[in-house]
């Protein structure tokens, strides 16, 4: 028997997950004032995913095939130290939607990972054994990077199909639905 998939919806965004993948959707909250060490209503504790006084924030999804922590950042730190060899951490993360126009968003839709696609010097931060893969996109106005990490490259052609599969569940559409996309 296998667990029923689970559904995250908001912000214009959606994603329904096999088991055993989660996800967490979030708005980060800007700090009340200067030096502000408080956790956001997101509960997100880890200092690299906190914002500034006036930053305009924009929806993050994270999804893993691990259990995620509560203290991460935007880009996982916090999270790829706790993986394995066969797990896999995904960011979505989204930018200003004026920069949906310029180059570096130039790719439309949501791009596909290969598992050769894969390499350290993709990291964030290297971590033994792991590679990272990242690419930028817009879609539907809206601009984006997909960043994800394996636990080890050389699980990659085990790994990377179960990636894209999840990545193939996730929808984006204007800002204001919530859970129409589902």
């Amino acid at each position: 028997m296998s667990a029923a998939a689970v559904q995250v919806a908001g912000h214009g965004l959606a994603v329904t997950l096999p088991h055993p993948w989660e996800a967490r959707l979030y708005l980060r909250d800007a700090p009340p004032h200067e030096g502000s060490n408080d956790v956001d209503s997101a509960g997100v504790d880890h200092p690299a995913a906190r914002g500034w006084p006036g930053e305009l924030t924009h929806p993050v999804l994270h999804l893993a095939n691990f259990s995620l922590p509560r203290g991460r950042g935007d880009f996982g730190t916090g999270a790829v130290e706790q993986m394995r060899s066969h797990h896999a951490f995904v960011s979505l993360f989204e930018y200003e939607r004026g920069e949906s126009g310029r180059a570096l968003f130039a790719t439309a839709g949501l791009p596909m990972p290969r598992a050769a696609d894969f390499s350290a010097a993709a990291l964030q931060r290297r971590l033994a054994g792991q590679g990272g893969w990242q690419r930028f996109f817009h879609q539907d106005g809206r601009a984006f990077c997909v960043y994800v990490v394996l636990g080890s490259l050389a699980q990659a052609r085990a790994v990377v199909p179960e990636v894209r599969h999840v990545l193939g569940q996730v929808r984006i559409g204007d800002r204001q639905q919530l859970g129409a996309l589902l």
